[in-house]
């Protein structure tokens, strides 16, 4: 039986569907689908309004969208180095200097599917052993509680439970992990090129497998059923216990 945080959705009041990152081999079908060409997407975000309502966007090298996407996930260099210098740096002034933003490209990570494509979409059981990450979107009174949870069984020595690294919010759904293996959690969509793909008060919040099925180990005893959550609830004039 594949794990599903439930008590955390609900405690949290989490509405919006969660998104599975899988690394699907061909003759494993995920429908309804969509591919970026087929839908003119650049950035694999302007499928949020399709995850929702259950459709996967299917990924590969041929058919990645955004050339942001396609280095991250494929390792393809779709554009010349001094010029997505140039564009990250000057054009769109996200480093203070070129030679700290080549710096930034030479330490990131890129992803390689090992059966060939990325398949985004809701969660399914049958999709399980191939999952890389779960995607929750969540505003920021929610993200409170999914960092505590994420945070709930973490010792002082483990690796950092939630990060919140510099990259472009594909970046921030896979590669920017160090550890897949580890139980991590990422905050996501602060990436200002794709937020407007998402509502205005909407933050992702992105986590290993192992970090998932942590997160679906809350239970009675955990903070979801203890006063500070509740009292949050009631500030907010919501009736959630």
């Amino acid at each position: 039986m594949v794990p599903y945080p439930r008590a955390l959705m609900e405690k949290s009041g989490v509405a919006l569907r969660p998104i599975g990152l899988y690394d699907l081999p061909a003759g494993i079908e995920a429908q309804p689908s969509i591919t970026p060409a087929s839908r003119g997407l650049r950035c694999l975000f302007e499928a949020f309004d399709e995850w929702m309502a259950g459709k996967y966007l299917s990924l590969s090298a041929e058919d990645y969208g955004c050339g942001g996407c396609g280095r991250a996930f494929f390792g393809l260099q779709t554009r010349p180095r001094e010029e997505f210098i140039t564009f990250l740096a000057e054009t769109e002034g996200l480093k203070e200097s070129r030679e700290l933003m080549e710096r930034w490209l030479e330490h990131g990570r890129t992803y390689k599917p090992g059966n060939g494509r990325i398949v985004i979409g809701g969660l399914r059981e049958d999709f399980y052993d191939y999952l890389k990450t779960v995607t929750f979107f969540v505003n920021p009174d929610q993200l409170s509680v999914f960092m505590t949870g994420a945070q709930y069984f973490s010792a002082p020595e483990d690796i950092p439970p939630v990060i919140a690294p510099f990259g472009a919010g594909c970046m921030l759904m896979l590669t920017l992990f160090e550890d897949m293996d580890a139980p991590q959690a990422m905050i996501g969509g602060t990436d200002m090129a794709m937020r407007k793909n998402l509502p205005p008060d909407i933050l992702a919040f992105t986590v290993t497998r192992p970090m998932y099925e942590r997160l679906c180990r809350l239970g009675g005893n955990s903070f979801l059923f203890k006063p500070f959550l509740a009292g949050l609830w009631k500030a907010r004039g919501e009736g959630r216990g």
